[in-house]
């Protein structure tokens, strides 16, 4: 089964091709990624109308790349997959619009696939992972815990009920006057710094719960900073490594205790498995390994590339719906919020008690 994935959901225009083999083994054939981080700089943050604009500028052009790169025409394709949410309306309307445009005239199947489900299979594609396990997904705008059962058969154990990780991250970066994408830049200044030096809050830590809350943190961080302010490059240094060393912490202490709810609710699962472009954080990485040791489970973590949004998590999600007879209409609407696990309840403290977290 070949699938053509395409990826507009906010600042990266995506598109790749998989192949899905009979016995549910993944091949990536062309992964293209375009950045748009220098048209973003100035502003320290994605612009949607500029991110729908850069999406529409180039997506044909990717298209045809991949398709290139993996030796393939639209003839060949079984399916073609767009992320329809959840993400910036604009830019998922891009993606939506050319993957139903290539279908019908290619008279092939079109799937729509959840952004966030496109992180959490992706570990099927790249380590063979098995249901049931348990997802830590960490990026800009999401940090959940799902109990993954099935292609479509997702569970919410815990959620933010304030900032994702990325964005506290990014945040934090940017009080610190640190360069636009922040999450990355901490993660280096860290790696330089004292994590002691600052004695920062760890909100949440033994609740029972499995959520996360890092507002009152990033406050903590701020608060730090102003003591002891003009802030020299080694107080900025060890601001990064203390504020990076509590938010292991509390991720740890969570998954701790998503673990023991998944282990009450379901069978034993089969791994922990990380997604989101906050994955990629060496320090992160580091800790979940020793947690996933102690605990006997294996530990899968994407490429740092898949980590991050890309069209291959979208062509394999869609090549596993695919497998499974899953198609959409071209009446699908875009998504800007679209829930995994549609049957939870919004985290308490969150803000949202009306609607679905």
């Amino acid at each position: 089964m070949l699938v053509l994935g395409i990826e507009t959901t906010c600042d990266e225009t995506a598109a790749a091709v998989v192949r899905r083999h009979s016995d549910g083994r993944g091949e990536i054939l062309s992964d293209e990624v375009l950045s748009q981080i220098a048209e973003h700089a100035a502003f320290g943050g994605v612009v949607p109308e500029i991110a729908a604009r850069a999406h529409l500028d180039v997506l044909d052009r990717l298209v045809a790349r991949a398709l290139a790169k993996a030796s393939l025409e639209m003839s060949d394709l079984d399916g073609i997959a767009a992320a329809g949410g959840p993400g910036l309306v604009g830019g998922v309307l891009v993606g939506l619009t050319m993957a139903k445009a290539l279908a019908l005239g290619a008279g092939k199947p079109f799937v729509a696939v959840n952004h966030l489900e496109g992180h959490a299979l992706t570990p099927r594609l790249t380590d063979g992972v098995t249901f049931p396990y348990l997802l830590l997904l960490v990026s800009g705008g999401h940090t959940q815990l799902i109990a993954v059962r099935g292609v479509g058969d997702y569970v919410k154990l815990g959620t933010t009920i304030d900032d994702a990780v990325g964005e506290a991250f990014d945040k934090v970066a940017k009080m610190l006057g640190l360069a636009y994408p922040g999450g990355p830049r901490v993660e280096i200044e860290a790696e330089r710094g004292d994590p002691e030096r600052f004695d920062l809050p760890r909100p949440l830590l033994g609740r029972a719960a499995p959520d996360f809350s890092l507002s009152g943190l990033k406050t903590a961080v701020r608060l730090a900073a102003e003591s002891v302010a003009p802030l020299t490059a080694t107080d900025v240094a060890d601001l990064c490594a203390s504020f990076q060393a509590a938010v292991v912490d509390v991720i740890i202490d969570r998954v701790r205790a998503a673990l023991r709810v998944f282990r009450e609710r379901f069978e034993p699962p089969s791994a922990l498995v990380v997604a989101g472009g906050v994955g990629a954080n060496r320090a992160i990485r580091r800790a979940l390994m020793r947690l996933s040791g102690e605990a006997g489970l294996r530990l899968a973590v994407p490429p740092p590339a898949l980590c991050t949004d890309n069209g291959t998590m979208i062509a394999w999600a869609g090549a596993e719906r695919l497998a499974l007879g899953l198609t959409d209409g071209f009446d699908f609407a875009a998504r800007a919020r679209w829930p995994l696990d549609a049957n939870a309840a919004p985290a308490l403290g969150s803000g949202r008690l009306g609607a679905k977290a």
